[in-house]
């Protein structure tokens, strides 16, 4: 169960870009590997009802290989740090438009813990305009020290810091102390990134005080922002952003 042999699974069915003007929503979750569990698909099915979403940014998801996915109408590319002979675990970058590109990334270390990796997906999803909308989804190395923290931070970084159009960066941060709350702080400063502040915050998962989810983002208009109540699905609330572009 470390080192995932295989890239698996992707389908992209999608072709429409993101239409200028108009509301997209976007909601982050760490599954905590309960994404095949009909409690998991009824609780983001009634979310997903009340908070609509063009992209779904899932943490610890867990697919059996061969087995299609349970949301038959969206596009989807996972990143996996994990793998056994049944199925893989990583982080799932799903989308209701096109996606130009997908390219999963492993971390650099270990965790200490358990010597597995961390894995995020970095996917771009076309504009009107030519550009492209660029979503980082990311579950961070945790049980390291900060520093190894700070690498893969400045890792991330150069990958896309020369990304001109609108960027998201999204999920479970791991920052459960003051040092990797500011390394996380100032990777968003030389990104230009916002972060945004959630309604409801008092739902988002905390460790020692210090909140784990967050979605920031560049060269959009945030609408809305909130933390929403599942506590009985996932030790992790899903959190959700609306944007315009």
């Amino acid at each position: 169960m470390l080192k995932p042999k295989i890239i698996v699974p992707q389908r992209l069915i999608h072709e429409q870009p993101i239409i200028h003007g108009e509301n997209f929503g976007v909601l982050c979750w760490n599954t905590q590997k309960l994404t095949e569990t009909i409690n998991f698909q009824v609780a983001l099915a009634r979310i997903l009802d009340q908070f609509p979403s063009l992209f779904l940014l899932l943490q610890e998801a867990k697919l059996t290989l061969h087995n299609d996915w349970k949301l038959p109408h969206w596009s989807y590319a996972v990143a996996p740090n994990m793998q056994t002979k049944r199925s893989v675990y990583g982080v799932l970058t799903a989308s209701q438009i096109a996606f130009t590109d997908a390219q999963p990334r492993l971390s650099r270390n270990r965790e200490g813990m358990f010597a597995t990796y961390k894995s995020y997906m970095l996917s771009y999803h076309p504009l009107p305009d030519q550009q492209s909308l660029l979503i980082v989804n990311i579950h961070a190395i945790n049980f390291v020290r900060a520093s190894y923290f700070l690498r893969e931070m400045e890792l991330l970084k150069s990958e896309i810091l020369h990304h001109p159009g609108p960027l998201i960066v999204a999920g479970d941060f791991n920052v459960w102390n003051r040092q990797r709350r500011l390394h996380l702080r100032r990777f968003c400063r030389s990104m230009g990134l916002r972060e945004a502040f959630m309604s409801e915050s008092h739902h988002i998962k905390t460790y020692r005080e210090h909140p784990l989810d967050f979605v920031f983002y560049r060269d959009l208009c945030l609408k809305q922002a909130t933390a929403i109540d599942t506590t009985t699905v996932s030790d992790h609330n899903p959190i959700y952003a609306q944007f315009t572009l």
